[in-house]
């Protein structure tokens, strides 16, 4: 493992200033990985709830590498408010992207692969450029919850990946209600789509506003497609 990549001192002053709960065992969380000597990143999609996670990070383990996959088909929303949120919160944001150019991404009638096999454009522009982190890193840190889908409900606030180390889910187990209550007591921003309509905010192609009743329901509409496949191929069965 590379010696630059920071591990964080000791967070316990840091969460003096919350209350119990999860919020607390999340960072005792951290605070075992520390002590046993393990390097972690995060990753996110920096969409409105993907904020609570990012807002306690940047508390608990404020230098923790949080790693953005550009995919090159993002809402230019997306892009302004990842730079936002990085801005103001002092976040350590580095960006990854597929080693496949463009033009290599098309079919033999010269479409992006999104437009007739969008697992493919996932696994080229998403599940790949993550495989290098996976191998360098003890533990990768993402916000899924277990109430978002099917697939995500099954999954345990710790899962052991194919490469060996660890993925840690510290926002599984909260629900829809206290990710925005959290948002709300915090004062933390908005992702400029919200206000449009959009709650689960992809690639641009593969993202249209979603029905009332359905978080990420406009995620690979009229497919049966739900996930991007870093939650189900980069998981141990």
């Amino acid at each position: 493992m590379p010696s630059s990549i920071y591990i964080e001192p000791s967070c316990q002053s840091r969460i003096e200033v919350w209350d119990g709960g999860k919020i607390t065992e999340i960072a005792d969380q951290f605070e075992r990985f520390r002590n046993e000597g393990k390097i972690y990143f995060a990753s996110s999609s920096f969409q409105t709830h993907s904020l609570p996670m990012l807002h306690i990070i940047g508390n608990v383990a404020p230098k923790t590498p949080i790693y953005f996959i550009q995919t090159g088909f993002h809402f230019p929303e997306t892009l302004a408010f990842r730079d936002q949120i990085g801005e103001e919160g002092g976040l350590n944001i580095l960006n990854i992207e597929s080693h496949v150019s463009k033009i290599q991404q098309r079919n033999s009638i010269g479409n992006f692969y999104f437009t007739s096999d969008p697992d493919y454009c996932c696994f080229l522009n998403k599940t790949q450029p993550m495989q290098p982190l996976l191998e360098r890193f003890d533990v990768w840190i993402n916000g899924v919850r277990a109430d978002q889908n099917a697939n995500r409900k099954q999954l345990k606030v710790i899962e052991r990946t194919p490469q060996g180390g660890m993925r840690f889910h510290p926002m599984l187990q909260w629900s829809k209600q206290e990710i925005w209550k959290y948002i709300v007591d915090h004062k933390l921003p908005r992702h400029p789509l919200d206000s449009k309509g959009y709650s689960s905010i992809g690639c641009e192609p593969c993202t249209v506003k979603p029905s009332l009743t359905d978080e990420r329901g406009g995620r690979w509409l009229g497919q049966s497609k739900t996930e991007c496949g870093l939650h189900t191929e980069l998981v141990s069965k």
